[in-house]
């Protein structure tokens, strides 16, 4: 493993922002989805979230692979170390639910009995049998997490920025490269 760099990546940047505009978009559209009456829209929206969520998956993996390899840049100098170990925390928790919000998506969909078909082209395996119960279990899980994860991802924008505005060290600017001063 590498020396952590000042910066960020390029790479690791694309895909913090491409990770971060999916779960907005997917979380949005989860929350307008659930209360829609059965319909063909409804199943519409519930297949491209499901495509959202594989996607999302596909690139965390993509992300959690390139940052096992790439070492991200080290605390700023005169960052007391409870912070440092609370932003390690997060991440790792921000991480873990990146993995775990998709994959009880996929279980809550095979409890339910609705195949999950990437792209509407290729069906990915159920990983449970039908099982309403279950199901039901597993929505609830999922919604918890999904709710976890906008938490702690305006905590985490909320840190950032405090990082910008009041200690005005680089924190926001590593993913941010326009912000960096001259």
């Amino acid at each position: 493993m590498n020396q952590p760099a000042s910066s960020y990546t390029r790479t690791a940047i694309l895909l913090h922002w491409l990770v971060a505009i999916a779960l907005v978009g997917a979380f949005s559209v989860g929350l307008y989805m659930h209360e829609l009456p059965l319909s063909p829209w409804k199943l519409k929206i519930y297949s491209w979230h499901k495509w959202a969520g594989v996607t999302i998956f596909l690139l965390v993996l993509a992300r959690l692979a390139w940052r096992a390899t790439h070492r991200p840049p080290a605390a700023p100098a005169g960052m007391p170390a409870w912070q440092d170990k609370a932003a390690q925390a997060v991440h790792l928790l921000l991480y873990a639910l990146m993995v775990a919000i998709p994959l009880s998506g996929w279980l809550m969909s095979s409890a339910k009995g609705f195949q999950t078909v990437y792209f509407g082209v290729l069906p990915l395996p159920d990983l449970l049998q039908k099982d309403a119960a279950l199901g039901e279990t597993l929505q609830r899980i999922h919604m918890l997490l999904n709710f976890t994860m906008a938490a702690l991802v305006a905590g985490h924008a909320g840190a950032a920025v405090k990082h910008h505005l009041i200690d005005r060290d680089d924190v926001l600017s590593r993913m941010l490269p326009f912000l960096r001063k001259p």
